[in-house]
């Protein structure tokens, strides 16, 4: 019964917030916002409780710790006993494997297996969300491309687009995460969680974006996906993919280093201030929201303070943080964190996929870097949304 009323009260939390800055109440679609919720619950169950579902996802960590085998055949060589001695453990473990799945996408695509299956799941999609064809196919594009490389689909399309579709297009973009990340994160976090969570952010932002940015689509452009590598060889589209696994893995490591480094001067200086961290400071002003997902109250600023931490660096800054006091975590706490993890929601992210769009549309990327904060404030609430879901089953 607990759970139930957490998980009241944490979709009325998160409808009152994302009412705040709604810019059309009018063109709201109750119908397909309670259906969508509901089918995310059932998903939630299946893939948590289930026997089925739990199998599931055993299986998909099975594969990810086989690609990850595969992946650490290529580490071993470059950087010989290094991994085994558990040295570097990062970098090796969880940054390299993403340059082999990387890999494995760009095959994907150059069999045109990748534009099947989005052009079949994303129209699926439009009949359950209410929303048109373009972002539903979106929405399974970014999770199989990645946050920066899908926007290279849409770009002959781009200039074509509202100032509302392309919020929606970037807070998806924000809001999910990508199959490149997938091994990674289950090198950090409980496999069950990154795999459900997949399922979960995606009909979360479905959610969250039909109440903040409500819209008609009368004309809806054609996604010609199978044009996207045309007259590519198969290495030529090896390279191109891998180098750009190379480029998600540097830019990770880089945006690592200068956040955490940035982090620990930021905690110093408030420490001697004023005698928390600041992180600690950030998890007090988060206990609230963590209490109301259904973290115990005695854990709830502790995990408030990775929550901030996730926002106001990245995910894996704050999933480093997770591995560190999980062991101190209740089951519940730990779950419930997970999932809110496991997304792009954080303040790089804004500049990398403002950046990838004005790349290829200079007036769009201005339009959604003029709406950043916005953008940041709509995919945190999807985050908020698939934990709550998930901490009604857990």
């Amino acid at each position: 019964m607990t759970q139930v009323i957490h998980f009241i009260l944490s979709c009325l939390l998160v409808t009152v917030m994302a009412l705040l800055v709604s810019h059309n109440r009018k063109l709201i679609k109750i119908r397909y916002i309670i259906q969508l919720l509901v089918i995310e619950v059932l998903l939630a169950w299946l893939f948590l409780r289930s026997d089925i579902g739990t199998g599931f996802t055993a299986q998909v960590s099975t594969v990810f710790n086989g690609l990850m085998l595969f992946a650490g055949e290529g580490t071993d060589f470059l950087f010989g006993g290094m991994q085994a001695q558990g040295l570097a453990f990062f970098f090796l473990n969880v940054l390299c494997p993403i340059i082999f799945i990387s890999a494995l996408i760009g095959i994907i695509q150059h069999i045109n297996l990748l534009p099947v299956i989005i052009r079949v799941v994303g129209t699926v999609l439009s009949k359950v969300n209410g929303m048109g064809k373009l972002e539903s196919f979106n929405a399974v594009s970014a999770l199989l491309l990645g946050q920066s490389e899908n926007f290279i689909v849409y770009k002959d399309v781009l200039g074509k687009m509202s100032e509302n579709r392309i919020y929606t297009m970037a807070a998806t973009a924000m809001s999910t995460v990508s199959v490149f990340m997938v091994g990674a994160y289950i090198n950090m976090v409980d496999a069950r969680y990154v795999v459900v969570s997949l399922i979960l952010n995606m009909f979360s932002t479905f959610i969250v974006l039909s109440l903040i940015n409500p819209y008609r689509v009368d004309l809806e452009e054609e996604v010609q996906m199978q044009d996207l590598h045309r007259g590519q060889s198969l290495f030529e589209m090896l390279g191109e993919y891998i180098l750009a696994g190379f480029k998600v893995a540097v830019i990770i490591a880089a945006m690592l280093l200068g956040f955490i480094a940035l982090i620990a001067a930021i905690n110093a200086l408030f420490s001697s201030l004023f005698g928390i961290s600041f992180q600690g400071l950030l998890g007090y002003l988060l206990y609230p929201f963590a209490w109301v997902l259904g973290v115990p109250a005695h854990e709830a600023q502790q995990v408030g303070s990775i929550m901030a931490t996730k926002i106001v660096a990245n995910e894996f800054v704050a999933m480093t943080d997770l591995q560190q006091i999980k062991a101190a975590l209740s089951p519940r706490a730990e779950g419930i964190l997970s999932v809110f993890l496991i997304s792009f929601a954080n303040f790089t992210s804004v500049g990398i996929v403002a950046g990838a769009i004005k790349a290829l549309n200079e007036e769009q990327g201005n339009v959604v870097s003029r709406f950043s904060l916005k953008l940041l404030y709509g995919s945190t609430l999807v985050s908020f949304l698939s934990a709550a879901v998930a901490g009604l089953v857990i």
